[in-house]
């Protein structure tokens, strides 16, 4: 059996899994419909899928294979045993990772790509496939350097890959996982619940919980933010885009002028012949339709 297919059918069962899991124990309650927002994400996922298999694994691939040709690459250098190698490659592959998304947050230009992601009002199994495929293209020359600098195998690098996919979708699943046992994985592994404040519109919870695969990372730079506050409420996505985008909306995103994320926008002031000569028509808007007043971070 071709091996895009074994991977295929393993990555819809586990969608489905999520899928299932998160409409019988909802962690949060949705805001949007469920079908509008499969049918934009389900979309974006399409080019999204089409850069990773074209371009994303063939590099990591081609690079793992020269690696191993020529020898380089930090496991090549510190010749392990072949159990200490995975395990070692697998966490230097997901660390780099976490320094990817940590980039993707920081540096402007990658952040075009990467608030097409934050923009979903909602967060469940299918925000797991809401990437812009530029984002993915960008992220090439950093799974090239990832792998050259590592020297995982060829095989290390597919069994990655496998494990990177299924732990995006489980974090950003919308799956109430019972408390004893959220805390217990969180300790090792990133959680719904984790993940969950990472989309907050809370620029300082959004700048936090960047881990992927293990949730150690956060916890070693200092990033982690759980448990969280129950007041104010979470409210997932970013201020400044509180209303749906469709499809062409996101694709053209990265490439239009771009406002600050964390500014509500401008909603008219309400008209009056007593205002003071002068008054400015338009007063930012404090928080988005249906949420809590806006907290100030300090």
């Amino acid at each position: 059996m071709p091996l895009d297919l074994i991977v295929g059918a393993g990555a819809a069962l586990v969608l489905a899994a999520l899928f299932v899991a998160e409409t019988r124990a909802p962690l949060r309650p949705r805001v949007r419909p469920r079908g509008e927002r499969l049918a934009v994400n389900g979309a974006l996922a399409l080019g999204a899928a089409v850069v990773v298999r074209l371009a994303v694994v063939p590099i990591g691939l081609a690079v793992a294979g020269a690696a191993e040709r020529g020898g380089f690459g930090l496991l090549h250098w510190l010749a392990a045993p072949p159990v200490i190698a995975w395990a070692v490659g697998l966490l230097l592959l997901d660390y780099t990772m976490y320094v990817w998304h940590r980039l993707n947050h920081r540096l402007p230009m990658l952040w075009r790509f990467h608030l097409v992601h934050h923009t979903d009002l909602d967060l469940d199994v299918s925000t797991a496939l809401r990437f812009h495929a530029g984002e993915l293209a960008l992220s090439c020359a950093w799974r090239a350097a990832q792998v050259a600098a590592i020297g995982p195998s060829i095989a290390l690098v597919l069994a990655f890959e496998v494990v990177f996919e299924a732990a995006t979708a489980f974090h950003h699943s919308n799956w109430r996982l019972p408390p004893a046992l959220d805390r217990a994985l969180a300790a090792v592994v990133v959680t719904p619940r984790m993940h969950g404040i990472h989309h907050s519109t809370l620029e300082s919870e959004t700048n936090s919980n960047w881990s992927v695969m293990f949730a150690w990372w956060d916890t070693l730079h200092r990033t982690r933010r759980l448990p969280r506050p129950s007041t104010p409420p979470l409210v997932i996505g970013l201020p400044a885009y509180r209303t749906p985008l469709g499809v062409g909306q996101l694709l053209m995103l990265p490439l239009r002028r771009q406002r600050s994320a964390w500014s509500f926008p401008i909603e008219p002031a309400p008209s009056s012949s007593t205002a003071p000569m002068g008054a400015g028509s338009c007063r930012p808007r404090t928080s988005p339709p249906g949420a809590p007043p806006r907290r100030r971070d300090t």
